[in-house]
C-alpha cells in the first residue's frame, strides 16, 4: 500500500539587503549544505531512506524565498516625514537619472525577480522552439508556435483598465488611511491642548501630566496595532510608567485600553461638568480612527478583482512569445522581458499600497505630535510667568520705537 509523502524542510530566511546581492550567489551555491528529508511513494517496504532535491529545485524554492524577505524588510523600514530639502531634491530635474541608477536597491523591483524571470525564460524556450523547427532540427509534424496579434489587440485595453482601476482602488484606500491619521494626530494636539488649557488646579497637577502622558500615547499604541512587527513595550517604555505600561500590554486591545485610562483620569479632575464634557468629546476622534484603521486592516480589494488582475497578467505573459513570434522572432525575449517588467510594476505597487500604514510615517508622526505637545506645556508656563509679571508691573505705554515708556518718563517730558 502506497505510503503518504511527509515532506520537512527547514525554513530559510533571507538576510539579504539590495546593497548585498552578490551574496546571492555564494547564498544559492550554500543551499546543497540544507538537508531535505521526504519519503518516496513506493510499492517496496523499508524503502525510506532519506533523499535530497535537485539542486535546481532548490534554487527555485530559494529565489522567491529571497525576494519575498527583500520586500518586508522594505516594508518594515521606517518612513520619514520630509522638509524643504527633501522636496528640492524630490523635484529635482536629476530625479529621473538618480532614479533609474536606483534601480537595483528598489524593492519593487527585486521583488519582481521570480515572475519576470520566469516569464522571460517561457520566451526564451519558445523562441528556441520555433527556431529549431524552423532550422528543421525537429520532425516535421511539430508546429511552429505562432498565431495573429487580433486577440491581443482587443484584449489590451481590457487589462490596461484592470490595472488602473486596480491601482486607482489601492490609492484610495492608502488616501483613506493617510487622512484618518492627519485626523487623529491633529484630534490628540486638540485635546492636548484643551487639558493644557482647562486644567489649572495646583492639586490636579499630578493627574495633569500622567493625563498628558496617555494622551501622547494613544498614538503610538494605534501604529502598533496597525503596522505588522511593531514593539509597543519599547516604543512606550519611556513614555508611560511601569505599572501602567504593564496594565495596557496584558490588555488585548491596547488603543481601547488607554482610551479606558484618559476616561476615567478625566473623571477624577476637579472640573465642572461643562468643560469635563468638552474634553470627553475629543474621546469619538480616538474611537474614529481604531475603527477607520481596522477596517483597513481587516477588508482589503475585493479578492477577486485581485486574483483577476494577476491571472490576466500571467495568461498574457505566457502566451505573448506565441503572438510576437513572427513579427519579433528572437526580439520576444527582450519584448516580454520589458512587458512583464512594466506591467507586474504597476500590479505590485497597487499591492504595496493597498495596506496604507507601512507606506506612511507614522513613527515619525508620533514622535512630532509628543514634542509638539511637550512645546506647548513649556510654552504655556513660560507664557504664564510672563503675563504674570506684566500684570504685576507698572502701567507702560509704547513708544514709537517699540521701547516701553513709563510714567515718570512721561511726567519728565511734560
Amino acid at each position: 500500500m502506497a505510503q503518504p509523502i511527509s515532506l520537512k524542510s527547514p525554513t530559510m530566511h533571507s538576510q539579504f539587503t539590495p546593497k548585498f546581492i552578490p551574496k546571492l550567489a555564494s547564498t544559492l551555491h550554500s543551499v546543497h549544505s540544507n538537508t531535505i528529508s521526504f519519503k518516496v511513494l513506493s510499492s517496496q517496504a523499508g524503502d525510506s531512506s532519506p533523499q535530497s532535491p535537485p539542486a535546481i529545485i532548490s534554487i527555485l524554492r530559494m529565489i522567491p524565498d529571497w525576494a519575498d524577505a527583500l520586500k518586508e524588510q522594505g516594508m518594515q523600514r521606517k518612513r520619514t516625514l520630509y522638509n524643504h530639502e527633501d522636496w528640492l531634491q524630490h523635484r529635482s530635474s536629476q530625479r529621473h537619472i538618480r532614479h533609474l541608477l536606483s534601480s537595483l536597491s528598489s524593492r519593487v523591483i527585486l521583488s519582481l525577480i521570480p515572475p519576470v524571470t520566469a516569464f522571460t525564460l517561457v520566451a526564451v524556450m519558445i523562441a528556441s522552439y520555433n527556431t529549431a523547427v524552423l532550422m528543421e532540427w525537429l520532425p516535421e509534424f511539430f508546429p511552429v508556435l505562432r498565431t495573429s496579434s487580433l486577440p491581443y489587440q482587443l484584449t489590451a485595453p481590457a487589462l490596461a483598465l484592470l490595472l488602473v482601476f486596480r491601482t486607482e482602488a489601492s490609492y484610495s484606500r492608502f488616501q483613506e488611511g493617510r487622512q484618518i491619521w492627519v485626523k487623529v494626530i491633529a484630534g490628540v494636539d486638540d485635546f492636548a491642548r484643551q487639558v493644557i488649557s482647562t486644567v489649572e488646579s495646583n492639586e490636579d497637577s499630578a493627574l495633569k501630566k500622567v493625563l498628558l502622558e496617555y494622551i501622547m500615547a494613544f498614538p503610538v499604541a494605534l501604529k502598533c496595532h496597525v503596522t505588522y512587527g511593531s514593539d509597543i513595550g519599547q516604543d512606550l517604555r519611556n513614555r508611560i510608567e511601569g505599572d501602567d505600561l504593564a496594565m495596557i500590554l496584558e490588555s488585548k486591545h491596547r488603543p481601547r485600553c488607554i482610551i479606558e485610562f484618559i476616561s476615567q483620569s478625566l473623571r477624577l479632575l476637579n472640573l465642572e461638568e461643562s468643560k469635563r464634557n468638552v474634553l470627553e468629546s475629543n474621546l469619538s476622534c480616538f474611537h474614529e480612527g481604531i475603527s477607520t484603521c481596522e477596517q483597513l486592516i481587516g477588508i482589503p480589494i475585493p479578492l477577486s478583482y485581485t486574483r483577476l488582475t494577476s491571472r490576466f497578467l500571467v495568461l498574457w505573459h505566457l502566451t505573448l512569445p506565441v503572438i510576437l513570434w513572427d513579427d519579433c522572432h528572437w526580439i520576444v525575449v527582450p519584448a516580454t522581458f520589458i512587458s512583464a517588467a512594466s506591467l507586474f510594476c504597476i500590479e505590485e505597487v497597487g499591492v504595496l499600497i493597498e495596506e496604507p500604514f507601512p507606506m506612511l510615517a507614522l513613527d515619525e508622526l508620533c514622535n512630532l505630535v509628543r514634542e509638539n505637545i511637550q512645546e506647548a506645556i513649556r510654552t504655556e508656563k513660560a507664557i504664564g510667568r510672563h503675563l504674570l509679571a506684566k500684570r504685576k508691573s507698572p502701567i507702560h505705554e509704547q513708544s514709537p520705537n517699540g521701547r516701553p515708556k513709563h510714567k515718570t518718563e512721561r511726567r519728565n517730558r511734560s
